[in-house]
């Protein structure tokens, strides 16, 4: 019995580790977001503003995956 709880303690730790990868996907997805914006910024410089909410609306989604990946792995943690 114990050595079941363990497995069990230890497989969600594991699972845990595992969705937090997601982490590091947005984290890259982010960098391309701006680098792509700072190359449109230098290439157009008049549309400055609409480059901006454009960038602004991926981050917005990106940084949401993240936040997805993260209570994913709360949730497998403490529940």
């Amino acid at each position: 019995m114990l050595i079941c709880l363990m497995l069990i303690s230890v497989s969600q730790k594991i699972g845990a580790g595992l969705s937090t990868t997601g982490l590091a996907g947005c984290g890259i997805g982010i960098g391309v977001i701006f680098a792509s914006l700072l190359i449109s910024f230098a290439n157009n410089p008049f549309i400055k503003d609409d480059l901006f909410k454009f960038a602004m609306l991926g981050f917005a989604l990106t940084e949401s995956i993240a936040l997805f990946s993260l209570l994913i792995s709360f949730l497998i943690l403490f529940s």
